[in-house]
């Protein structure tokens, strides 16, 4: 605030305060991090795939199916009816000018439904990538944790030092390219 009023003003305590309110609130932080990604990932639309995909939204829509089923019923209706009021019909039976509209409006569609996807997919890449990340480092903190509590209980002379064989285990960083490994070993030999 540019206000002259001093008690107005953010203070060194109120910053401080901010800042501990956020990292007690891991939930919120997490939340707003989820919500920059997918901010950034929608900021990273170019204009033309935005159309596109609004294009592809209105068409599997209700109304857009109600709007395909509605032209394709005039378009049969005005060829069908055309003779019996004396008319000629633009496209007479068996409605080549109809298949080829319907042809064009299907590979536009599968383009329109492609282009989304690609898109979904790389984010979906990046987000999973992400996660893997994540989990990774949540792994090396765990085993940090489990070395530290170690540790603390071998040289505490009021704790009995004893072997754990299952903390022993998990004080050991997990190999991502071994547990890839046995993964692919085990998919194989299903």
């Amino acid at each position: 605030m540019t206000s002259g009023n001093p008690d107005l003003q953010p203070t060194h305590s109120d910053a401080s305060e901010q800042s501990t309110d956020a990292m007690l609130d891991p939930i919120g932080q997490n939340t707003e991090s989820i919500l920059a990604f997918y901010a950034r990932e929608e900021s990273n639309i170019t204009p033309q795939q935005r159309i596109l995909e609004s294009i592809g939204s209105a068409l599997g829509s209700t109304l857009g199916l109600g709007v395909i089923m509605l032209f394709i019923a005039l378009w049969l209706s005005a060829n069908l009816l055309a003779k019996p009021f004396g008319l000629t019909a633009f496209d007479p039976p068996p409605f080549s000018w109809l298949q080829g509209i319907i042809g064009l409006s299907a590979l536009f569609t599968t383009i329109v439904v492609l282009v989304k996807q690609n898109r979904l997919a790389k984010m979906e890449e990046r987000r999973a990538h992400l996660e893997l990340q994540v989990n990774l480092l949540t792994e090396q903190k765990a085993s940090k944790i489990i070395n530290l509590i170690e540790e603390l209980r071998r040289d505490s002379p009021m704790l009995k030092d004893r072997h754990d064989p299952e903390a022993a285990a998990f004080q050991l960083q997990t190999d991502p390219e071994s547990v890839l490994a046995a993964l692919d070993d085990r998919i194989e030999n299903r």
